[in-house]
């Protein structure tokens, strides 16, 4: 063996290790976007419009990687949380109102998760009521009794679980010459309901949380610009391994649900619906999936919103900080997740219309938080040479446009409708 195979040997696997030990952030943050929402709403898009959604999954997934991004580089470069240089660079006011606003939409979407939490749990016929404090106690006591290590090891372990939709897509045996020709080959449809779920593919996939989280992971676990290389493929595998797993429930629901008809209303009467026609084993790798990924969402929300808040307000944060050192941090994750779990359990507690106005708050806040994360990060001063390019920039304006339009029109669709 040649010396210079030897080395290109040794470099590669240097590499890799490096990898490894820098993955994480980018991963977990654009995984934990399939939560119960985003899965009830591909869930809806491949039984209500068959394949007829795919093509758009290639733009939104390259919308996805260059806003993460631009997150995940401010995060290295400057060490210091999105909320952070909110607050140093347009003001506490500024930073309140932002929080303000994402607080609600946050807390609204961990509802969601304990939501999905209790209907998973009762594809298996455990009663929400044992389900949702169950998990609840354990998020809780995960980030609270854990350190950042640890709790990342978890994070990436359930991230491996959304290969049952991948699962679920090769059992419902779709025809894969139709299903490629549908991914490659654009193909809109003008009517409103095509429209309105467009829409909510697009909303589903980027959210102002991420942009915050992503950034915060980045900087809880100390990278810097010397990683910046592994930190930004984390952050392209983990946006192309979100988008196949949405690829896969379209797929999975289009040739079983749309095929025969049947128009589910949510991702639990899918996985219900889906074994007469694909067998048992599609549907609980279904099931399983919902659990799994509301179970996910559910540790991550909280935490996103008590980064988000404690950041902009300049308190302390971090999972390898004990309670003593970071209050505010952990008192804030804890009565999210409480309230969370109130507000499922509790009779009468106004669920849809909670779920519904943190969607029109996502739809309003999502193209302000987009305004700051091109601003912040093509400023030199602030990101030195990892300030972004003047290409870069263009793209990254033009997505702020179109996902701004996109973003406002479910606004207006969601208060039309109302």
């Amino acid at each position: 063996m040649k010396l210079e195979d030897i080395i290109k040997g040794r470099g590669l696997w240097r590499n890799l290790v490096l990898f490894i030990s820098v993955m994480g952030p980018g991963i977990i943050t654009a995984n934990v976007d399939n939560d119960a929402g985003g899965i009830t709403t591909y869930t809806l898009a491949g039984a209500h419009f068959g394949l007829t959604l795919l093509w758009t999954l290639i733009p939104i997934t390259l919308a996805l990687i260059l806003v993460q991004i631009m997150s995940a580089r401010m995060g290295v470069a400057t060490g210091k949380g999105l909320a952070d240089l909110i607050r140093e660079n347009y003001g506490l006011k500024v930073t309140f109102y932002v929080m303000l606003v994402l607080i609600p939409i946050n807390f609204g979407n961990v509802v969601a998760e304990f939501a999905g939490i209790a209907a998973g749990g009762e594809l298996f016929n455990i009663s929400k009521y044992l389900s949702v404090p169950t998990a609840a106690l354990f998020v809780w006591w995960l980030a609270t009794q854990g350190d950042y290590k640890r709790v990342e090891k978890v994070f990436l372990a359930a991230c491996l679980f959304y290969a049952t939709y991948l699962a679920s897509g090769y059992l419902a045996a779709p025809d894969w010459e139709e299903v490629l020709q549908a991914t490659v080959t654009p193909k809109l449809t003008w009517n409103r309901e095509y429209l309105t779920m467009l829409v909510g593919v697009v909303g589903s996939t980027i959210a102002p949380w991420m942009q915050f989280f992503q950034q915060s992971l980045v900087v809880d676990k100390g990278l810097g610009i010397k990683e910046y290389r592994h930190v930004r493929l984390d952050t392209i595998i983990g946006c192309v391994t979100v988008m196949a797993v949405v690829f896969f429930i379209i797929v999975t629901c289009s040739a079983t649900l749309y095929q025969s008809e049947i128009r589910v209303e949510s991702a639990q009467e899918a996985a219900l619906a889906l074994e007469p026609l694909a067998g048992h084993y599609c549907a609980l790798l279904f099931a399983i999936g919902l659990v799994n990924a509301s179970l996910f969402a559910a540790s991550i929300l909280p935490l996103s919103t008590a980064y988000s808040v404690c950041e902009g307000l300049g308190w302390q944060t971090g999972l390898d900080l004990s309670f003593e050192e970071a209050p505010q941090f952990y008192s804030l994750y804890t009565l999210l997740i409480g309230a969370g779990v109130i507000a499922v359990l509790w009779p009468g507690f106004p669920l849809i219309k909670m779920m519904y106005w943190s969607q029109v708050l996502n739809g309003i806040l999502l193209p302000v938080i987009l305004f700051f994360c091109v601003s912040l990060s093509s400023r030199e001063e602030i990101m030195g040479k990892l300030a972004n390019s003047k290409l870069f920039r263009l793209a990254a304006w033009v997505t702020v446009i179109l996902v701004s339009i996109l973003s406002l029109t479910m606004v207006a669709s969601l208060l039309v409708g109302s």
